[in-house]
């Protein structure tokens, strides 16, 4: 009895698994075809990209350039350092015109201007205490000329009181009167020399404060830029570097690129996509572009191909150059904001009542011909058109409607060959 129902459990078993694998070769036939198709047919060229805004007010820090040249000849470089930005709002803030953007790190240029402050105050005292002397200097001279001019006329009555006096007499009061006069000669001509020595100096140390003023005046006006605020009004999008990088409060500006962030217009938006180099050649501006944004899946967008890049570049985990696409999407949505990420599908090229099946139902013979297996056990030799990234079209070889295997039939020497006659057709577009 026992071994009785040993041999009824696996008869059941086996009876299970026939049909099972009945329901499962049934299940696979039904899903190995498809049907041949007739209507649109559209080749395209699809990536990811990013949106940015067509239009932007750049949000810079202060211009670097020479500053004023010191006095002595030493002049103070703006060229000499990068800037690092201290603090900057958080990406996505509203701001309107003047409104706070961030801080640049003052330090540096701080401590030259509080340098260039002493030496100022010095140049400054040096003019006063030049001022103060020459004043103090030419008034004793002024008074040693008028001095002089008494001794002079004293000469001059001594000798004219000296007429009736023995001649050595009257010589000895024209030598004095002679002396005197030259005298005066020598310090009006020093009071002129040193009135022109002391402009000259007063003038080079003048000069000399004029320019450290000057370069002083110049520190404070840039270091008062070292606060930055929104020229216009919009949301402030972070400016990225070359590798992709935000700038951010830590990171650098160097004289060369002095944008910190960006005020996009949010009324014209464009997706920039970056294309591979076999592709690229089939993009030309002006063609259609379908677009959806993964922040808003329900919603879809129409665009137009703007620009193409005439240099490719290689870009972070990419062996293959790329160039970079713009596509201007049509219309304005306020929903959409700069760095969103976009699937881009640009339209080569579209076909209205084209035939066309799965790209892999077609295969090939060692002669190189293209065939399909048909559910009607034939094998239909096609002449092959264009292709998109799933389909194919079939020029000739099969009608629509008709199913063919997506996967090569299990017994294939069982199908009747058809369409010999298109060989000939097919070797010469080859």
């Amino acid at each position: 009895m026992k071994r009785i129902l040993v041999i009824g459990g696996i008869l059941a078993a086996l009876i299970a698994l026939f049909v099972f694998n009945k329901m499962i070769s049934k299940r696979n036939g039904t899903n190995s075809y498809t049907e041949v198709k007739k209507g649109l047919f559209e080749i395209s060229v699809t990536n990811s990209g990013e949106l940015i805004a067509e239009r932007s007010l750049d949000i810079k820090g202060p211009e670097i350039g020479m500053g004023s040249e010191r006095g002595g000849g030493r002049g103070f470089d703006m060229h000499a350092m990068e800037l690092k930005i201290q603090d900057l709002v958080p990406e996505g803030t509203v701001v309107k015109e003047g409104d706070y953007i961030g801080q640049l790190d003052r330090t540096s240029y701080a401590n030259t201007l509080k340098d260039e402050l002493e030496t100022l105050k010095t140049y400054q005292t040096n003019v006063d205490m030049k001022i103060l002397d020459t004043a103090v200097v030419l008034s004793k001279q002024r008074d040693d000329i008028k001095n002089q001019r008494y001794t002079v006329e004293e000469a001059e009555i001594t000798l004219a009181q000296s007429k009736y006096e023995p001649p050595a007499t009257i010589r000895q009061a024209e030598i004095a009167l002679d002396k005197a006069k030259r005298t005066l000669d020598q310090k009006i001509k020093g009071y002129s020399l040193y009135v022109a020595q002391s402009k000259a100096e007063l003038n080079y140390q003048k000069t000399r404060l004029s320019r450290e003023t000057r370069l002083v005046s110049d520190l404070q006006a840039f270091l008062s830029k070292f606060t930055i605020i929104a020229p216009g009004s919009g949301m402030v999008i972070y400016k990225k570097d070359r590798n992709g990088t935000k700038r951010k409060a830590g990171s650098t500006i160097n004289p060369f690129d002095r944008v910190i962030a960006t005020l996009p217009d949010l009324s014209s938006m464009i997706s920039k996509v970056y294309i591979n180099e076999i592709d690229i050649s089939k993009v030309k501006p002006g063609q259609k572009v379908n677009i959806n944004v993964d922040a808003f899946p329900k919603k879809a967008y129409n665009g137009t191909v703007l620009s193409i890049a005439n240099i490719g570049e290689v870009l972070p985990n990419s062996d293959s150059k790329m160039f970079e696409v713009q596509i201007r999407i049509d219309g304005a949505d306020t929903d959409l904001r700069p760095t969103m990420t976009t699937g881009n599908k640009i339209l080569i090229i579209a076909y209205d009542n084209a035939v066309y099946i799965p790209t892999e139902c077609v295969q090939t013979g060692a002669d190189g011909i293209p065939f399909v297996y048909g559910k009607n056990k034939t094998k239909n030799i096609v002449v092959l058109g264009e292709a998109n990234e799933k389909n194919i079209i079939i020029e000739k070889g099969l009608e629509p409607g008709s199913m063919v295997y997506l996967t090569p039939p299990l017994n294939p020497e069982d199908f009747k060959l058809v369409g010999e006659e298109l060989i000939p057709l097919i070797k010469t577009h080859k």
